[in-house]
């Protein structure tokens, strides 16, 4: 709590005092600061494998986070295949370097399987026979009479002979 208390209000203490009163104390900047085995009251042995513990924290850090980069570039693309969206090469990219170490969701797993199981029935014979069931035969016919007429009028436009 103090040092709280003194990182935020010590240099505005020391500018109304006039700053620092001479205790023979020198300033050093944070970014200067190296550590030492002395300064954290450790042994040279014991500093050494502080630093390597340090050093394999981070390294998996970064490995996890390159990971779950991977997954959500993973995530985009397949929603990119779902939509039928141009791909992105940075994503591809992404999942290339990855590797074999990515999952995807199984909600979005199994979304992707049953539209493509729609789609498969949509695409056949007996899905378009369905839609055509669906679909009103008199807006159908209006539909179909308006689109003859609308070509009619096009081929006199541009034809002299009819």
């Amino acid at each position: 709590m103090s040092f709280m208390m003194k990182a935020m209000l010590g240099s505005k203490l020391k500018d109304m005092t006039g700053g620092g009163g001479g205790g023979g104390e020198v300033e050093v900047p944070a970014g200067d600061v190296k550590e030492t085995p002395e300064s954290k009251g450790m042994s040279r042995e014991e500093f050494e494998e502080y630093q390597r513990q340090l050093i394999e924290e981070k390294m998996e850090r970064d490995k996890e986070f390159a990971t779950k980069k991977a997954e959500r570039a993973n995530l985009r693309s397949c929603l990119r295949d779902k939509y039928r969206l141009p791909e992105s090469g940075q994503d591809e990219a992404m999942v290339k370097m990855a590797g074999d170490d990515l999952d995807l969701p199984e909600d979005l797993a199994k979304m992707v399987d049953e539209d493509e199981e729609e789609e498969a029935v949509n695409d056949s014979l007996l899905g378009q026979l369905h839609q055509l069931q669906n679909m009103d035969m008199d807006q159908l016919k209006t539909k179909a009479q308006t689109t003859m007429t609308e070509i009619q009028q096009v081929a006199e436009e541009k034809c002299v002979v009819m």
